[in-house]
């Protein structure tokens, strides 16, 4: 009952709070903003709790959007215009592990006792700062612990989405899980395919988003049969895999997509490896977009084409560095460090588009496996970066094309990409070679005619 002076919420959610209690109802800050501001924690999504029931809260506001009637939340717009969540106190009559059929007219006390973890059951008064904590989450704050509200395989029967959830929370803030409630995650993973894998992928993403070094988080989903039951294409992932996430930037409270794409591709790429059979059919099942799909397949068989060394962990020895890329169907390894030769020929197998992902992946793989320093710290990325950016890796970086070709003699047709193919394999070579003269040098040295037509 004692107030907290850390609890203050914006002045828009107090300006909502107390016009509700004018009107005669009761009203509340609950969730996550009231955990996050007393772990120190700066949040602007502050959620209501109300005895309104969803009509009374729209005849009181002007400006509201029907969230989740049926549920009793109605987003109220304050006068900046930021839609703020104001949910009417509930119990769940059923619930069948996805859906719930819930009713309005329950106490405060009943509406914290529906909600998933001790730390997420706790309440503020807006201006009294009051504490409303029935089931002891400040303590469990305290213990750095995620612990079930009330009974655990009950609360995992009400919404199986609960198990992950509680793994997120913990991964985020470092907590342990309370065994019981371990227990109960565990026992419910059998039931977890109930869920759709909208929900499992948003899972997901928020753990690549949230969670700073997400492979303690992945072991758990791994531990508990969360993997097998969901995701059993990285179910048997080395441990490796996992472990190079905590050495990708996560995305940050900018969101950043790009990092939280590459963090989640990740999940599924295994450098020196040929992509599953079956990556795109998992991808789309998990509901990845078109985009992320494809973004995902490209940097797995970007990947394919690279080792980290020669010393068995992995990707074997292969490949040796003999300036050829590795040769067909085999990996170029990065230990030791590749000639500039061998990096301008993966670049250009790859494509210079993809090169930042691929050496963020396997900078992270080496970091995760306690070899980084070996890869010469950033100075690998940096010369691939150069290489990718400053030389010519593609055909149309090369200062002739298929009409100049043409006006050299060469035969209309195959003949032209051949040819073009070859001098591209001279530039790799040496790219001082990539100028006119020299490549119609090279054209007429192989040309039946043996002459160059000047312009």
């Amino acid at each position: 009952m004692t107030a907290e002076p850390r609890l203050k919420p914006p002045d828009a959610i107090r300006e909502i709070c107390g016009k509700l209690e004018r009107a005669g109802h009761e009203a509340w800050c609950v969730g996550g903003a009231v955990r996050d501001a007393l772990l120190g924690i700066r949040t602007l999504d502050w959620d209501i709790a109300t005895s309104a029931h969803p009509e009374e809260v729209q005849k009181l506001f002007k400006r509201t959007v029907p969230v989740g009637l049926k549920f009793g939340t109605v987003g109220v717009l304050d006068a900046a215009g930021v839609l703020h969540e104001v949910t009417t106190f509930r119990h769940d009559v059923e619930t069948d592990g996805r859906h719930a059929v819930v009713r309005f007219g329950a106490s405060l006390e009943e509406d914290l006792a529906r909600r998933d973890f001790t730390i997420n059951a706790i309440a503020v008064h807006a201006e009294r700062l009051e504490v409303r904590d029935p089931f002891d989450g400040r303590g469990d704050l305290a213990r750095r612990l995620v612990r079930c509200v009330g009974e655990p395989a009950e609360r995992m029967r009400e919404d199986r989405l609960r198990a992950l959830r509680a793994l997120r929370f913990a991964g985020r803030f470092g907590f342990s899980i309370e065994p019981a409630t371990w227990a109960a995650i565990r026992e419910s993973t059998p039931h977890l395919g109930r869920l759709s894998m909208e929900r499992v992928k948003q899972e997901l993403e928020k753990v690549m988003e949230q969670v700073a070094a997400p492979a303690a988080t992945l072991e758990r989903y791994r531990d508990a049969g969360i993997l097998s039951t969901l995701v059993p294409a990285i179910a048997g992932a080395p441990r490796e895999r996992f472990a190079a996430l905590d050495h990708l930037a996560p995305p940050g409270s900018a969101g950043r997509p790009l990092r939280r794409m590459l963090r989640l591709a990740a999940l599924f790429v295994e450098p020196a490896a040929a992509p599953a059979r079956d990556l795109e059919r998992t991808l789309k099942t998990l509901k990845f977009s078109n985009v992320e799909v494809r973004g995902t397949l490209e940097l797995a068989a970007s990947a394919a084409k690279v080792s980290l060394g020669s010393d068995g962990r992995t990707g074997g020895d292969r490949a040796g560095d003999r300036g050829d890329g590795g040769g067909a169907g085999r990996p170029l390894p990065l230990l030791p460090p590749p000639s500039d030769v061998a990096l301008r020929r993966l670049v250009a197998e790859v494509g210079r588009l993809n090169v930042p992902a691929l050496a963020r992946l396997l900078w992270a793989r080496a970091a995760a496996e306690g070899r980084a320093d070996r890869l010469g710290g950033i100075a690998l990325y940096r010369r691939a970066m150069r290489i990718a950016w400053r030389d010519p890796i593609a055909l149309a970086d090369l200062a002739v094309d298929g009409d100049d070709l043409r006006r050299a003699g060469v035969a209309p047709g195959r003949a032209i990409g051949e040819t073009l193919q070859r001098l591209l394999d001279a530039v790799l070579e040496d790219p001082a070679r990539n100028t006119r003269a020299a490549l119609l040098a090279m054209v007429s040295g192989t040309n039946p005619s043996g002459t160059v037509p000047t312009d």
